[in-house]
């Protein structure tokens, strides 16, 4: 798969939809040949590196993080930007939405965290670091949020509501934290580091551990999948690994290795929400798309003019988001990766079996599906069932917009 012809999925062709001058005051454009397998919307609004990028509001909106001193929301369904947050006097490293939506906080190189409400863009609070906040999330009881430092290579977690400092982690990493966030119980919290390592903090014990040790340069990036099974961490050492944490096997056997992976320093990485795929994104300009069931890389998406910084699914896998250095945020349709005749191919090669799902009908790889419970049927189908009222109603007339209206 290393191997594959990307342009084949994704092909940037910029006067496809609009002519030159319209590109230049639209919000967004669907940027492919006609013929792509892989659908890709470019927007635009941005005018520096754009660093975060995150699905939020029931995947209504999307929310990105730029070096222009900017958050911006976005709206899926139209491709503009409906909301400006401009509270940084530097570089916004990271944006996070709550889950619903209605809240954003954002962490700058002028060591400060702000939270806004989302609606109003009215400042609720601020808070700060001594050095410069590259980072931070989310409890998923969004009753507190999580933020890391470099000077002072701290962690800090705050009182969402109130903006109070209730804990002030020191000590842990030796150098820059380079991403921070809770686990799915909110009783842990991960982070990696620019001193070549991962960590998992233990909140109730106060203590770290777990620490994972091999990279041979900066940790960019770590992701955990929603069981929490796999940790994944990407670094500048180009190599991707996995770790089983959830049997500490990884102590004696080692991690795994993606192989054959991007060209140069990897930023950035997110599972899918089953956690058999994964998401990195590359200073190469690449995207790329991993099977982690059966170590095989199944996309390389290609359009990025320069580093990707940053990456994410969305809850229902059928998206990719991925923003970076050349200004753009871009919206990839993944949805029916399995028809792809490469990734069929892919697949074969390494015997591994595709059936079709007894539901909708589209092929996937017999590893993507749950022997005890999967019955024939592939991850979509099984996601769509468990969320049939995702799609919130705000009243008798009116949802919210989704990804499947765009």
């Amino acid at each position: 798969m290393a191997d594959m012809d990307a342009d084949a999925f994704a092909v940037e062709v910029f006067n496809e939809l609009k002519t030159e001058g319209e590109l230049l005051h639209s919000s967004a454009a669907w940027e492919h040949e006609l013929l792509a397998q892989v659908k890709v919307r470019v927007l635009r609004g941005h005018k520096d590196t754009v660093k975060s990028c995150q699905f939020c509001a029931n995947a209504s909106k999307i929310l990105t993080a730029s070096y222009d001193k900017s958050v911006l929301l976005w709206d899926v369904a139209t491709g503009a930007s409906v909301k400006r947050f401009e509270k940084h006097s530097a570089f916004v490293s990271q944006a996070k939405a709550s889950a619903d939506g209605t809240r954003i906080f954002s962490t700058g190189w002028d060591k400060q965290v702000h939270m806004y409400d989302a609606e109003t863009g009215y400042t609720l609070w601020s808070g700060g670091h001594d050095g410069i906040v590259t980072c931070g999330g989310w409890s998923h009881d969004e009753k507190l949020i999580v933020t890391g430092s470099d000077l002072d290579m701290s962690v800090r977690i705050w009182d969402s509501s109130s903006g109070s400092l209730v804990d002030a982690i020191t000590g842990l990493h030796r150098s820059t934290i380079t991403s921070v966030y809770f686990s799915v119980n909110d009783d842990k919290i991960f982070t990696s580091s620019m001193d070549y390592t991962a960590k998992v903090w233990d909140r109730k014990f106060k203590r770290n551990t777990i620490t994972l040790e091999g990279h041979t340069n900066i940790v960019s990036d770590s992701a955990c999948s929603s069981n929490e099974r796999r940790l994944a961490t990407v670094s500048w050492d180009k190599s991707i690994r996995l770790w089983d944490i959830s049997t500490g096997e990884y102590r004696s056997k080692g991690c795994e290795l993606l192989t054959k992976a991007h060209e140069g320093s990897i930023s950035s990485c997110d599972f899918s929400q089953d956690g058999c795929s994964l998401v990195t994104g590359g200073y190469d300009h690449q995207v790329l798309v991993w099977d982690v069931d059966n170590m095989v890389q199944k996309l390389r998406l290609q359009g990025h003019l320069d580093w990707v910084e940053d990456v994410c699914y969305s809850p229902d896998q059928k998206w990719i988001l991925s923003c970076g250095k050349d200004t753009t945020v871009r919206l990839w349709n993944v949805e029916n990766a399995e028809n792809i005749t490469m990734v069929k191919e892919s697949y074969k090669t390494i015997g591994l079996r595709l059936q079709n799902c007894v539901h909708c009908g589209k092929p996937f790889s017999s590893g993507r599906t749950d022997s005890q419970d999967g019955n024939g049927v592939c991850v979509f189908c099984r996601l769509q069932n468990k969320s049939k009222n995702q799609i919130e109603h705000l009243d008798d007339n009116t949802t919210v917009a989704t990804l499947d209206d765009i």
